[in-house]
């Protein structure tokens, strides 16, 4: 009896998110045997992995996997040698706004595929885009179709380069027998997303998930992976199939979702709450966002070659928020027979079961005086400024307010100022001195004499204080002197500014701006220091000024290199 012969497929990309439950799928399924190809040198298996079906398969021989750069023609072309059917998921992360990344991946490493599968006799290509593709960044779709046009200027050029792929996968239909089709899910999410949820919750633990970008009444399709990996599997085997069913399903694109529209931010707000998050509630104009946007882009454009973070917030992604971009399935479930196999309510359920290690209640608690406190020294001015003392602030209120109107509206100088509350002060302790012990049936306490007098106790701690300020002051000179701490330089040269700035204010200036502003900017500091340093950060990058390369690129003085 002739053995059978062994049939592989290859999934590109195979240890990206969808790509990992496709392939998870397709070794349940026991259709093929799955070559999985992707960047890394080798695969290392997460502890989830190493009890499932994945490391079973290796074991056995039913998966194997092989190291491939999309855009290397040759381990392309080793990936897939014997192959009966592709599915071509890699990408690069949309978030990142490099046309020339996107386009050496989806565009050229696309056709690499696509010439492998023609010169290896594979039989059929799936390809995985996106319904990004038709999206112009500015009109909204309500129930899209496939038979919109690709749009003159994409949203961001991931869109642009995977229409680009995408077209490509199209017309290479029925070249040397090769049969394709285009899978475009919609807003995917679902267990071992690395993307959507994670976001969400460091947005949320900074302070920043309470915010509602536009209206908030944007539809929006989301599918959940494991329906996904589910399209994949029904348009391959659709184009498997005989007769007119393949024929009618090759050569097209789809669009998957989990044929459940729902308001966008209500969809954010399911998790966040799901997890013991707040839900979203302060809407914020799109207008208002947009310029922010930009300028953080022009920043991260400015600071990526010197280690900056892919920010957040981009204008394509503003556009993205605020939209509505819901799709019709209904092609697929014709062509292909898709139907989703997890409700979306099933989906959300799953999806936050699968991180509960971020869980609200497992935050760690911040321990320790807070950086405002710290910075004001942690005593009576500190619970003076940060309300801690409410008795201590509004007494301190009463004395400002009393001393502006007496002293510092009638005009006068600094020095009769000072002048005068002394002298209202040595008066007021004069008579408080000649009051009796009782007086109208009150008694008076005496104010002791330790009270103006500072005990050897208090003498030590302030001498040492006074050392220490020095000794800090001293070696903060000595750094800057170094040429290296660009970030205390900053430090210095901002709180220099500062106080030149409220020297040359009028005293009367000076209790009307730069008071109340103290009073207020602490309070606000010390109840919301995380979301303020996360804006901070996200804003002005300054922690890559420490880099070395970037240090370089400011000095005047440095050599040129031969390549300069």
């Amino acid at each position: 009896m002739a053995v059978p012969q062994e049939r592989w497929c290859v999934v590109t990309g195979g240890r990206g998110f969808a790509a990992r439950h496709l392939v998870d799928m397709l070794i349940r399924y026991e259709i093929y045997s799955v070559r999985i190809a992707d960047l890394g040198p080798d695969i290392k298996l997460e502890t989830h992995e190493e009890r499932g079906n994945l490391c079973q398969a290796l074991r056995l021989g039913r998966a194997q996997y092989v190291s491939m750069d999309l855009r290397d023609k040759s381990q392309v072309y080793k990936a897939c040698e014997g192959a009966e059917v592709v599915f071509h998921m890699a990408a690069p992360d949309s978030s990142i706004n490099n046309y020339q990344l996107h386009h050496s991946v989806n565009v050229q490493g696309t056709k690499n595929i696509i010439d492998a599968c023609t010169k290896l006799n594979v039989k059929r290509l799936i390809y995985t885009s996106s319904p990004s593709v038709v999206f112009d960044g500015i009109h909204g779709i309500h129930n899209g179709e496939e038979s919109l046009p690709y749009p003159s200027k994409h949203n961001d050029s991931y869109s642009e380069t995977k229409a680009e792929g995408e077209a490509l996968v199209i017309k290479a239909n029925g070249v040397n027998g090769l049969l394709t089709c285009c899978i475009r899910p919609s807003s995917i999410f679902g267990p071992g997303d690395k993307l959507l949820v994670p976001s969400l919750v460091a947005a949320a633990r900074a302070g920043k998930s309470k915010f509602i970008i536009g209206d908030g009444t944007n539809m929006y399709d989301f599918t959940y992976v494991e329906n996904v990996a589910h399209a994949h599997v029904c348009a391959e085997r659709a184009l498997a199939s005989d007769g007119s069913a393949s024929k009618r399903a090759a050569g097209e694109a789809y669009f998957i979702t989990n044929m459940e529209p729902i308001k966008f931010w209500e969809f954010m707000s399911l998790i966040l709450v799901g997890l013991g998050y707040e839900r979203p509630r302060i809407k914020i104009p799109a207008s208002v966002m947009m310029p922010i946007a930009k300028m953080v882009e022009r920043t991260y454009n400015i600071f990526a070659p010197f280690g900056m973070k892919v920010p957040q917030l981009t204008p394509s992604r503003i556009r993205l928020l605020t939209c509505n971009r819901t799709f019709s399935s209904a092609k697929a479930n014709d062509r292909l027979g898709y139907v989703p196999i997890v409700p979306l309510q099933e989906g959300l359920k799953r999806t936050i079961e699968s991180y509960s290690d971020l869980r609200a209640e497992l935050l760690p608690r911040k321990e320790g005086p807070s950086k405002a406190a710290v910075f004001l020294g942690n005593g009576m001015v500190a619970d003076i400024l940060l309300w801690r003392e409410k008795k201590m602030t509004y007494t301190a209120m009463v004395g400002l307010f009393v001393f502006y109107f007496s002293f510092v509206l009638p005009g006068s100088t600094m020095m009769t100022a000072i002048c005068k509350v002394l002298m209202w002060g040595s008066i007021f302790l004069f008579l408080h001195g000649k009051l009796p012990q009782r007086f109208m049936g009150y008694s008076i306490e005496k104010i002791p004499e330790s009270k103006f007098q500072f005990s050897e106790d208090m003498t030590r701690r302030t001498a040492l204080s006074l050392v220490s300020t020095w000794n800090y002051a001293v070696n903060n000179l000595k750094s800057i002197s170094s040429g290296n701490d660009w970030m205390l330089f900053f430090k210095m040269a901002l709180s220099l500014f500062m106080i030149s700035w409220m020297g040359s204010m009028s005293l009367q200036s000076f209790f009307v701006k730069v008071v109340p502003f103290v009073f207020v900017v602490f309070y606000i500091y010390d109840r919301y220091e995380d979301e303020v340093d996360s804006i901070v950060r996200t804003i002005f990058p300054v922690e890559r000024l420490s880099n070395p390369e970037f240090l370089r690129l400011l000095n005047p003085f440095k050599p040129l290199d031969k390549h300069d």
